[in-house]
């Protein structure tokens, strides 16, 4: 599924109403009648609404939505803000629409001075103020007005997008100026504001309605960022040849654990395996070679001369991927060794955790590093590889995008909807994953799954796109049967069968 920015999304409007063709009135009656489909879904008629429109396209929305709602019973109070005398053509159209309307209950036109309406928790606020066409952070009496509406306890459905709420780059907006809305309805496709978790509170529940636009333009048209979708990854997961054996498989290298952090070693050699890979072998600290052994009994130990920590670097010439950084620990000889391993590595890399850290606190050390290795950063590590804390979702998205094209990698910058910056400039946001894997080790499983699915061979696009998904997919399978609260990461290992008998 494409995202698309606030002019394409303006021009998909516009292509819509062309080449439908359909008149834009009619086209905002459609999305009306979608809207007011849900809202009759979850609000009885008992339940009083104020609809709160603005002057331009959002507004005709919201007074076409207030109309049907009358016209099937509702007790609908609408407020329209037209303090510039400057309504759109739709906008003023709906507007005369639902004077006509016999059954609203009150229409006031809000020029001047506005005596806000009672909300209580009985009340449905409808927000129509703004939607995707915002480009500046709300002021004045709109903001005034949102702060109103956040204050009271009532419900509120917003209309495209939350008011104040831009449709992607929200870094200066002003907060407490966005209307927090308990459910968004937006049309056609989410917007990029939708993807990231400081937004989260203003949207609420999300829910995207086909309002029938373009496919046309929605298939041709070219957009930097996507949300990947499962016949995409069905499509890149590959059968094995009935005669294989493991060395077909790939032989992955993982270089992991310190003494004292064994487990993240033991969680993504497990996954690894988990993951399809013919052949495991462990790089670890002496110190760990019991548990590993006893744990991990399919994988082969490879023991560093040092009992506590990585201190050298190993040969890959006999390996397909490696995966560095689970568990790995900061010591500085471990440090001089990471960066030996990577420049001498050529094979598939995978970076985690660790191996992440230690470069963000050796920042030079990035130019090193070999084009195409896949690095899988949370935001806290992806901040400290760039230098300085990036002022919100969309501020940090840009600089794992922008690194991803200066070093030429692959990365995949963790959270509710991960996402992989290519070094092409392409966002891919994946869909998959909940709360629940919010917890320790987790992202030392997706490691493991990713480092496996490059020792098999899958291009480094293909092998980050169904590592997110399955890494996600798993985690909610999980979630299904076990609950969001009890997760632990080895849970996401135990149902990676499933997740792959889903997907085949």
């Amino acid at each position: 599924m494409k995202i698309f920015t606030r002019t394409q999304i303006s021009e998909l409007d516009k292509y819509t109403i062309e080449h439908e063709p359909i008149r834009s009135l009619d086209l905002m009656e459609r999305a009306a009648r979608a809207l007011v489909g849900v809202i009759t879904n979850r609000w009885s008629s008992v339940v009083p609404i104020v609809v709160f429109a603005g002057p331009g396209n959002n507004g005709g929305d919201a007074l076409a939505v207030a109309r049907l709602l009358a016209e099937q019973g509702y007790k609908v109070s609408v407020y329209l803000f037209n303090i510039r005398n400057n309504l759109t053509a739709d906008c003023a159209a709906n507007k005369q629409r639902l004077l006509a309307c016999k059954r609203l209950g009150q229409f006031v036109e809000v020029t001047v001075n506005f005596d806000p309406p009672v909300l209580n928790e009985q009340t449905l606020v409808v927000d129509g103020l703004f939607g995707s066409g915002l480009n500046k952070p709300l002021s004045g009496g709109f903001s005034s007005l949102v702060k109103y509406i956040n204050q009271s306890r009532a419900q509120v459905v917003s209309i495209d997008l939350p008011s104040g709420l831009m449709p992607e780059d929200n870094t200066y907006s002003i907060r407490a100026n966005i209307v927090r809305a308990t459910l968004t309805l937006t049309f056609q496709q989410r917007k990029l504001a939708m993807m990231f978790a400081d937004n989260q509170p203003y949207i609420g529940e999300l829910q995207v309605l086909d309002i029938h636009l373009s496919p046309d333009y929605i298939a041709h048209t070219d957009s930097r960022y996507r949300i990947v979708e499962e016949d995409e990854i069905r499509s890149l997961l590959r059968r094995r040849d009935a005669f294989a054996h493991k060395g077909d498989m790939g032989h992955v290298l993982l270089v992991a654990g310190s003494y004292g952090m064994s487990g993240a070693a033991i969680l993504a050699a497990k996954a690894c395996l988990r993951s399809g890979a013919g052949k495991l072998t462990v790089h670890t600290p002496r110190r760990n070679y019991d548990i590993m052994q006893i744990a991990v009994p399919e994988a082969v130990m490879q023991m560093d001369h040092e009992e506590t920590y990585f201190s050298e670097a190993v040969g890959t010439e006999d390996y397909d991927a490696l995966g560095i950084g689970p568990g790995l620990g900061k010591h500085e000889n471990t440090a001089i060794a990471l960066i030996a391993q990577l420049r001498r590595t050529q094979c598939s890399v995978v970076a985690d955790a660790d191996a992440l850290n230690i470069l963000g606190n050796h920042r030079a050390w990035m130019q090193q590093l070999p084009k195409h290795m896949v690095m899988t950063p949370h935001p806290a590590e992806l901040d400290r590889m760039a230098g300085m804390v990036s002022n919100g979702c969309y501020e940090r998205l840009q600089k794992a995008s922008e690194m991803a094209t200066q070093l030429q990698a692959y990365i995949i910058l963790k959270g509710h909807y991960s996402a992989l910056c290519t070094p092409g400039g392409q966002v891919i946001f994946n869909p998959t994953g909940n709360p629940g894997m919010a917890t320790a080790g987790s992202g030392d499983v997706l490691t493991g799954i990713l480092t496996a699915l490059l020792a098999r061979g899958y291009q480094k696009e293909e092998a980050c796109l169904l590592g997110m998904y399955l890494h996600g997919l798993a985690g909610d399978l999980a979630a299904a049967e076990l609950g969001e609260e009890c997760l632990v990461a080895s849970d996401i290992i135990a149902y990676l069968p499933k997740a792959f008998h889903k997907l085949s």
